[in-house]
């Protein structure tokens, strides 16, 4: 599995197989279990779907590194539309962005001036925005950008971050941002990462989530786990029910297209559930990171490609 894993990590990254993929009906196909589709609008009416299955759902506008100013307010301008979209239809929905789709690889400058814009508006339309976490190398900058900004009072409850349990650093990011009172969604991680910085067994990582799942579960703020694994949402099921932590106290995350048998079970035992839901032309890299992250979901698609 190690070796699939990386396998499709270095797929995520090659430019020739990623321009023939986005722009060929069968990649587009083959992508459209884990992406609602490419326009704004595809992506509201799964939200709606979503919220009528009793579940809230986060928007992510797909796109990663941009080249210029230009495109990084280009990219900030669609999530601007997606809070008006989601305030005007009334969606239990918040967004999930990028920095580098902000521009942080130009100017952690701009970067940090475009996504306060994107949270003031958030802030307004009473949404919320989660920065999702990238590879290592950018894990500081974030971190100290959404601590810069969820200082800001009229942002506080409007803006929140990713942590990913692979990482040696996590358990100290996850103190200072209980600490800080910031709302965290844990994932186990999904690029690749050298051993020196990241646990590089699952067993380990599994032993990371958990133990940073009770810090989580604990404190006085709400958060939410991403998992589709079913003994890491076991024991976190178990440890809430040990500890009288009610329900309505933390939320279950899981990608659309992804385990919708337990997304299912978790509504009907009463817990939340987000699913987080994407869209967009640029969806190669998420796409093969979501294989690297579950093989299983290479033989669902072998399976299934004819059933489309």
């Amino acid at each position: 599995m190690p070796l699939l894993r990386s396998f499709f990590i270095a797929l995520s990254h090659n430019r020739a197989l990623r321009r023939f993929s986005e722009r060929s009906l069968v990649g587009k196909r083959l992508s459209s279990r884990f992406i609602a589709g490419m326009e704004i609008e595809d992506a509201l009416r799964v939200a709606e779907e979503v919220n009528k299955q009793g579940m809230t759902v986060s928007l992510d506008s797909l796109g990663e590194s941009v080249n210029t100013e230009a495109e990084a307010r280009a990219a900030a301008e669609i999530y601007h539309k997606l809070l008006d979209a989601i305030d005007a239809r009334k969606l239990n929905a918040n967004i999930s962005m990028k920095l580098t789709q902000m521009g942080l690889n130009l100017s952690p400058a701009l970067a940090e001036s475009i996504a306060e814009s994107v949270a003031q508006h958030a802030a307004k339309t009473g949404s919320f925005v989660r920065i999702d976490m990238e590879d290592s190398s950018l894990t500081q900058g974030t971190m100290e950008i959404v601590k810069r900004l969820h200082a800001k009072s009229v942002l506080r409850e409007a803006i929140g971050i990713v942590i990913q349990a692979y990482l040696f650093r996590s358990e100290k990011d996850i103190e200072d941002l209980i600490a800080n009172g910031i709302r965290v969604r844990l994932c186990k991680g999904a690029y690749q990462e050298p051993a020196e910085i990241a646990f590089p067994r699952k067993a380990d990582v599994d032993a990371s989530f958990i133990k940073l799942a009770e810090m989580l579960l604990k404190s006085t703020v709400y958060h939410g786990l991403a998992t589709h694994d079913d003994a890491m949402v076991a024991a976190a099921k178990s440890y809430a029910s040990q500890h009288g932590i009610d329900h309505g106290h933390f939320e279950f995350q899981m990608l659309y297209g992804i385990r919708r048998d337990l997304q299912r079970k978790l509504i009907e035992e009463g817990y939340k559930v987000r699913v987080y839901v994407p869209f967009g032309d640029d969806w190669y890299p998420y796409f093969m990171r979501r294989l690297a992250e579950r093989p299983a979901n290479v033989l669902f698609l072998a399976k299934n490609f004819f059933r489309f």
